[in-house]
């Protein structure tokens, strides 16, 4: 599998897919906890068809397996790292997953194991009789906050090396927020009620036989096999523990010398990644998949040592094939130097955290506009500079507001033309913003012509080309005077679509790509196919002779999507 989520060997994939069986077990008891707000009815018969999934005995076996997994392999990962030195949200993750068997297995000893072994009706009612009002339902409520935000580092940990998971992610955050607040709100809502049902002396007697509630000698027998099931995670927690330390030791007594290029020299145990040895001796070090092997921006060029390691491994040469990396880069989270090794870290933060962020840049999938003036050669011959250089300014000053107006930054202007983009939280609003930035620029042009030839001047014309693609919005330049600028494909396209203007005698070539983005609907006579010059593949777009002319689709467009 070369995708960016399945880059990592058998322990990160299985550790992937039992962590996902356990968010979407989770996702659907809290939803279900939540429905306590509105009825009981509510919640108790979404609780009875995940019961009728959960319980089924495939089912059953895929849940525990997951969670043993799940839990094995964060012990195992937890033993074998060569330091606890680690970014703040892998510490955190890490933390929060030790907290949780501290209340789980409580929770799973009162609900499954009491119904399997003792016929207990463990309804949601159950539940919370059980625990209201004592402490042990703020235990529980912190268990739920504690599983929903280790879940959610860990989905973003993941999908965080995709195109698209940036753009979703402003709204996934309201999801998140939303999913806890939900469950803990039916909680204290069904709690409520169910208690004061319970304080009648009638209900409470046929609540009791309802739920066939345990004796005094069950829950005792209860509390003793939790009392057992947390002496096992102590002990599991403990050997981890005996086993890293133990390890540590071992390895003291090997040590490597590590020569980082332009940067400082230091020794390290034996054993430890690269990777490991930057963070435990505090060198900066980009690694953006928290050192997974499954990015390459923690990679290096071996400059010295690099007959002393192992051929990389299929996962490591999987990811530096995928960016076409020389051989003697390495992924610094993959190697183990046992030799004294000089390296050069291509991603090194010279300028400091926020640069070394930066320059690695991030996708996005932005529309693009360049503009350009026509014939400006030919009207200004024979001008004096400073004539040229205030028409110049008057047109910027006439045509860039209504490009800034729909939240679009001029990225660099060329002489008697500029690049825009626009970026907004999607691809759909970005292209409507650039389309919107284009017909605006039509009417400007009108109204600036109007003054020119007002002062007897002629009129300009101008050309532009519009285009939706995927870019990498990042700062490039020397440390301390670099620029936030883009590159990528869709920057060529634009530029290439406004250059066919010219031939074509028609102000905007946008195209089908953002047009289709923009929800906007033309005829498919109308739109063109261009070999351009530098673009591998025909490019679809639409010729507009005035980009004004666009204005009346665009506006049902808008309010389209406004309703």
């Amino acid at each position: 599998m070369n995708n960016a989520l399945w880059r990592g060997g058998w322990s990160t994939r299985l550790r992937i897919v039992s962590g996902l069986v356990l968010f979407v077990f989770a996702f659907f008891h809290f939803i279900n906890i939540g429905l306590g707000l509105f009825h009981t009815d509510y919640l108790h018969g979404m609780q009875d068809g995940r019961k009728a999934v959960t319980r089924h005995d495939v089912m059953s076996v895929l849940f525990y397996a997951a969670l043993f997994t799940h839990a094995g392999l964060a012990l195992t990962s937890i033993a074998q790292r060569r330091t606890l030195r680690m970014p703040f949200s892998t510490a955190l993750q890490v933390v929060l997953g030790l907290l949780i068997p501290l209340q789980l297995i409580s929770h799973i000893v009162q609900t499954r194991v009491a119904h399997e072994v003792y016929d207990v009706n463990d309804e949601m009612g159950y539940i919370i009789i059980l625990m209201w009002p004592s402490i042990a339902v703020w235990m529980q409520s912190a268990l739920l906050l504690i599983v929903w935000i280790h879940g959610c580092i860990g989905l973003h940990m993941w999908l965080r090396l995709t195109r698209w998971w940036s753009r979703v992610v402003p709204y996934l955050i309201g999801v998140a927020v939303f999913v806890p607040l939900f469950a803990l709100a039916g909680l204290l809502t069904e709690g409520r009620r169910i208690w004061a049902d319970f304080a009648d002396e009638f209900l409470r007697e046929q609540y009791i036989e309802h739920y066939n509630w345990p004796s005094p000698e069950t829950f005792q027998t209860l509390f003793s096999v939790k009392d057992y099931g947390l002496l096992i995670f102590w002990l599991a927690l403990g050997a981890t523990g005996l086993v890293y330390i133990g390890r540590k030791l071992w390895r003291r007594r090997h040590s490597v010398r590590v020569n980082y290029a332009k940067g400082p020299e230091v020794v390290a145990e034996k054993g430890m990644t690269l990777l490991e040895i930057s963070q435990v001796n505090g060198v900066p070090h980009a690694a953006l998949c928290g050192g997974k092997g499954r990015c390459t921006t923690c990679r290096v060029i071996v400059e010295d040592g690099s007959d002393a390691l192992p051929p990389p491994s299929d996962v490591e040469a999987r990811s530096l094939a995928a960016v076409g990396a020389s051989p003697q880069t390495r992924l610094a989270c993959q190697i183990r130097p046992t030799e004294p090794t000089t390296v050069f870290r291509v991603f090194r933060p010279d300028g400091g955290r926020i640069r070394g962020h930066a320059s690695q840049g991030q996708e996005r999938q932005l529309a693009v506009l360049f503009l350009d003036m026509r014939s400006f050669t030919a009207r200004t011959t024979g001008q004096l500079p400073y004539d040229i250089v205030f028409l110049l300014n008057r047109f910027f000053d006439a045509v860039v507001p209504a490009i800034t107006k729909e939240g679009g930054v001029v990225d660099k202007y060329m002489g008697d033309g500029l690049l825009a983009v626009f970026e907004k939280p999607n691809a759909a609003a970005s292209a409507r913003a650039g389309l919107q930035a284009a017909i605006d620029i039509s009417h400007a042009l009108d109204e600036f012509n109007a003054q020119l030839e007002a002062e007897g001047s002629p009129g300009i014309r101008i050309g532009m080309g519009l285009h939706l693609g995927d870019l990498v919005v990042g700062e490039i330049g020397a440390a301390g005077h670099a620029s936030k600028t883009i590159i990528g494909d869709a920057v060529n396209v634009a530029s290439r679509l406004e250059s066919e203007t010219k031939a074509l005698k028609v102000e905007l070539l946008v195209s089908q790509e953002l047009l289709k983005a923009a929800g906007v609907v033309v005829p498919q006579n109308d739109i063109r196919l261009f070999q351009l010059r530098g673009v591998s593949e025909p490019i679809p777009a639409l010729p507009v002779t005035r980009a004004s002319t666009l204005e009346q689709n665009a506006t049902e467009q808008e309010q389209k999507f406004s309703a």
